[in-house]
C-alpha cells in the first residue's frame, strides 16, 4: 500500500488545530505528514546497524526489509528527512543503542524539558563499518 501522505497530512493539520496542548506523533512518516509549524521537536532515534539487523530478524522480519531498514539507518536517512523538513534546530538525535527504554525516555523528557540540549550529528555508522572493516558485507547485501 502506497500512503497518502497529502490527505494524512491535512486530517492531521486538522486534529492539531483544535488541541491546544503538546502532542506526541511517532513513525517513519511522522515528518512527512505532521506541518513543519505544529513540530516543536522531532526525536530521531538511532541504533547501531548490526544491533538492529538482529532485533529486526529476531521478529522475523524478511530479510529484504530488514536489510532496507538497516540502508537506510546506515545513511542517515530519517536524520536527513527530519532535518531538511523541519531545520537542524528542531532535531534530536538520540542514540537508543543497547540502552534501557527507561533511560531513553528519560533523555527525551531531559530535551523536551530543556534540561539537555538538542543534538545531531552523533552516530557515524557508515565511518563506523569502514573503520571496523564491515561496510563492505553491508554493502553486498543491499
Amino acid at each position: 500500500m502506497i500512503a497518502d501522505t497529502a490527505r494524512v497530512s491535512e486530517r492531521i493539520r486538522e486534529m492539531l488545530s483544535n488541541i491546544d496542548g503538546n502532542v506526541i506523533i511517532e513513525g517513519h512518516f511522522a515528518v512527512d505528514v505532521v506541518p513543519p509549524e505544529y513540530i516543536d521537536v522531532v526525536f530521531v532515534l538511532r541504533r547501531d546497524p548490526e544491533e538492529l539487523k538482529r532485533v529486526l530478524m529476531s521478529r522475523s522480519y524478511k530479510e529484504s526489509k530488514v536489510m532496507e531498514n538497516v540502508a537506510a539507518e546506515i545513511l542517515d536517512v530519517c536524520l536527513y528527512d527530519a532535518v531538511s523538513r523541519c531545520g537542524a534546530s528542531k532535531v534530536c538525535e538520540v542514540n537508543v543503542t543497547s540502552r534501557d527504554t527507561n533511560d531513553v525516555v528519560q533523555e527525551i523528557l531531559d530535551v523536551f524539558n530543556g534540561v539537555r540540549e538538542r543534538r545531531i550529528g552523533i552516530v557515524d555508522w557508515l565511518g563506523k563499518l569502514e573503520s571496523e572493516g564491515k561496510l563492505d558485507e553491508y554493502l553486498k547485501e543491499l
